[in-house]
């Protein structure tokens, strides 16, 4: 199968930008051979190398990534590894008691490997830290949002904290949020370096990872499956497909996936006397009260101290947006920030993206045998760092013959429902978030 198009990823991410040059890792130039494959170097395809490599401490294990570590999407998210429910498309983040249960029980899971990763492979705290997220409240409609999801934290029996606008501001600086929730269970991460620390960690004499390496054909080759790269190919038996939404280039789940784009900007670094006005805490991380409202991330660290605002949702089946968009986004993140921040005013955006993730219309994954020995671990549904992870983590159990019962439990899952046509569903979905966000209001 030919791979129909590679993705294109719009803008320099801030949060590889800011950190030290890493030395390039190689680009496939020749043909070899493994006992495993894995498509894609992001939390997904990483987490199934180490995975495997724990299942097959004597195999040789092969990662392709197309661009470089943590230039694609794995470093262009806002860095929140959630372990509580968070659909986007609900209004406050919550579904049924069951199912949430199942969904908390196995991003945890996910979030626990991780950490282990985290410690086992040295992390630093500003790479990978579970401190918690704050849902941060604008408005009335943001805070009966909260109260909401609190009523359902509760009958979850999950632990939280409702936040007034007074420890709100010692948090954050700003006296913009009335309210927040905190949850202590998830992470908060600097994704590039986490990404970058988990290739580092895991990388030996028998798992090489190739940058600069996308994979333009897979095909059979007797008992194996061949995937041809510019410039070399990898002849392996079994292949973990870990590209989220690109998998339908491959010819897989057709017209069922919707490519999402979502946006970020990240100031420069703030001299002393902002920091002061500023006030507040040195790192700290905000998720929206309105799932479709902004994210917001104070960081202190590598890079210097900065700050990051996300908002606004694009459906692109094309996988690209334009440069056009990135700049009229901008004006929506700096409308944003100036809002919040307006003892700040003169603190410009050093760095603007669009980062790619991927939803199915009934929340589910893109996960299984796909077709003989191929492994789909993707459709994270916009929580790409904790079911990434998940997708990876259990991909590499299936394909090991670990049927575990978390393994079970994804492959229980309906099928990614079909879209629409085209432009329909390029028109529906589009609208859809336009008016969700623009009735996020404050929020946004």
């Amino acid at each position: 199968m030919k791979v129909k198009k590679l993705p294109k990823d719009p803008g320099i991410t801030g949060w590889n930008a800011i950190l030290p040059d890493e030395p390039q890792r190689p680009e496939l130039d020749e043909a070899v051979t493994a006992d495993w494959l894995v498509i894609g170097a992001g939390f997904a395809g990483l987490t199934a190398a180490r995975r495997l490599s724990e299942h097959h401490p004597d195999d040789r294990i092969i990662v392709l990534e197309a661009s470089r570590l943590a230039h694609g999407p794995a470093g262009r998210n806002s860095g929140f590894m959630v372990d509580l429910p968070h659909d986007l498309s609900s209004s406050d983040y919550g579904g049924e008691l069951t199912r949430d249960r199942q969904v908390t029980a196995m991003n945890r899971a996910a979030i626990d490997y991780a950490q282990s990763g985290a410690e086992k492979f040295g992390m630093s705290g500003e790479a990978f830290g579970r401190i918690g997220k704050t849902n941060a409240a604008a408005t009335e409609k943001g805070l009966h949002h909260n109260q909401t999801y609190s009523e359902h934290l509760s009958r979850l029996g999950e632990a939280h904290q409702m936040l007034d606008a007074q420890a709100m501001k010692e948090m954050t600086g700003t006296d913009y949020y009335t309210g927040g929730l905190f949850t202590p269970g998830a992470a908060i991460i600097q994704p590039a370096l986490y990404i970058r620390s988990l290739a580092r960690g895991i990388t030996s004499n028998r798992l090489t990872i190739y940058e600069r390496s996308p994979v333009v054909e897979l095909t059979r080759d007797g008992a194996s499956w061949k995937a041809n790269t510019p410039k070399g190919s990898v002849n392996a038996p079994k292949v973990i497909m870990a590209v989220n939404g690109h998998i339908n280039s491959f010819g897989f789940f057709d017209r069922q996936l919707m490519p999402i784009f979502t946006y970020a900007s990240m100031s420069r670094i703030m001299t002393p006397d902002e920091i002061s006005a500023l006030g507040g805490q040195p790192n700290w991380g905000v998720t929206p009260a309105d799932p479709l409202g902004t994210s917001v991330r104070r960081i202190s660290g590598i890079g210097g101290d900065r700050i990051l605002v996300r908002n606004r949702f694009t459906y692109d089946p094309s996988m690209e947006v334009t440069d056009a968009r990135i700049a009229r986004v901008a004006m929506d993140h700096d409308r944003a920030f100036a809002a919040r921040f307006p003892m700040l005013r003169g603190l410009d955006m050093e760095f603007r993206w669009g980062g790619r993730l991927c939803l199915s219309r009934n929340d589910v994954p893109a996960f299984g045998e796909v077709e003989e020995n191929i492994f789909s671990a993707c459709c994270q549904n916009g929580l790409g760092t904790a079911k990434g992870t998940l997708s990876g983590m259990l991909a590499a159990d299936l394909a090991s013959g670990a049927n575990a019962e978390m393994v079970q439990a994804m492959l229980d899952e309906e099928a990614p429902q079909k879209l629409p046509p085209e432009p329909l569903a390029y028109i529906g979905a589009n609208a859809f978030i336009r008016w969700g966000e623009l009735r996020a209001g404050k929020e946004l």
